[in-house]
């Protein structure tokens, strides 16, 4: 009888903490959607804070009724929340696909100690697995064989392949048993939205900055006048530049950090340049831009090729 006493004693304990690590993870989740929108730093402050009670509750709570996967998972999350506390700091996409990975390795823990899945409904009830999905063995060696028939036609820099086959080669060696589907075509959605941003900021601001341009070899305006197109010019430029650096689009970025100190010497200096040399800075300008917009189509191609590796129920 004192046997079943407490089985049914631990049992509410579990239902309880299940409910409650549902509520946290949620509300992490909640967080995480807005702090990728980029809110004011305030409100970022929040944000994290939110994010830094889940996980940390979520761990002491595990730890008190003896659930020690769910406890480590948890504490091992904090530095990943840590990592993004600097509201001024500009996040690339990877930075958040860490943090949401760990979500899922602690989604992973609560799943396998208590039964319990947020699939479905988010009622909070334990239910069991339906869905076994990919070995990361099986989706390793599917990657593997899309990256030597995509890779021959890709532009360099784009390979979304190796940095999964990365990932799945730790989780085979940790010992994971399925694939997180939903954190990695999470990941996938919030490279593609990166990308998509940094195309269409690089189709408004080309044309404009080479417009602008001219400024680089007249000395018709006066001097105030020119310093003022100027800073226009190196502001757009900058902008472009942090756009490439949360886009990970590495040949990008060093082009628009070599082009605003170029810029930034002419604006100190005062100098002009000779036509032709205003001529092939735009023309390089240009080049850049449809280099990007070679490199964000193979990755839309890229990414619907990984994409249907998935289950129909998970694409």
């Amino acid at each position: 009888m004192a046997a079943d006493t407490t089985d049914d004693f631990q049992k509410e304990l579990v239902d309880l903490f299940i409910e409650e690590a549902h509520e946290w993870l949620q509300n992490i989740h909640v967080a995480l959607d807005e702090l990728q929108q980029g809110p004011a730093p305030e409100r970022h402050e929040q944000l994290i804070e939110t994010m830094l009670a889940g996980v940390t509750n979520l761990g002491v709570s595990a730890d008190t009724i003896n659930l020690p996967t769910i406890k480590d998972a948890s504490f091992a999350a904090v530095p990943f929340v840590e990592a993004l506390k600097d509201p001024l700091k500009a996040f690339s996409v990877q930075d958040f696909f860490a943090l949401c990975r760990q979500l899922g390795q602690i989604q992973t823990a609560l799943t396998g100690a208590t039964g319990f899945s947020l699939e479905g409904d988010g009622g909070g009830e334990r239910e069991e697995i339906e869905y076994e999905g990919l070995s990361p063995s099986e989706f390793l060696q599917a990657l593997r064989e899309l990256q030597k028939i995509q890779l021959p036609t890709a532009p360099s820099g784009c390979n979304y392949f190796r940095s999964l086959i990365e990932q799945i080669e730790g989780q085979v060696q940790a010992g994971v048993e399925r694939i997180d589907v939903t954190a990695i075509q999470g990941y996938l959605a919030q490279v593609s939205e990166a990308e998509e941003s940094f195309l269409k900021a690089i189709d408004e601001r080309v044309p404009e900055i080479s417009k602008k341009m001219s400024v680089l070899e007249t000395d018709e305006r006066d001097v105030s006048s020119r310093m003022k197109v100027l800073e226009v010019i190196l502001q757009d430029v900058a902008s472009l530049r942090t756009e490439a650096q949360q886009a990970n689009a590495g040949s990008a970025m060093m082009f628009f950090t070599g082009l605003h100190s170029l810029l930034a010497v002419v604006a100190q200096r005062h100098v002009l340049l000779a036509s032709t040399r205003v001529e092939s800075v735009k023309a390089r300008l240009y080049a850049m831009g449809d280099a990007i917009r070679q490199w964000v189509e193979q990755g839309r191609v890229q990414r619907a090729a990984i994409d249907q590796l998935f289950p129909a129920s998970h694409s």
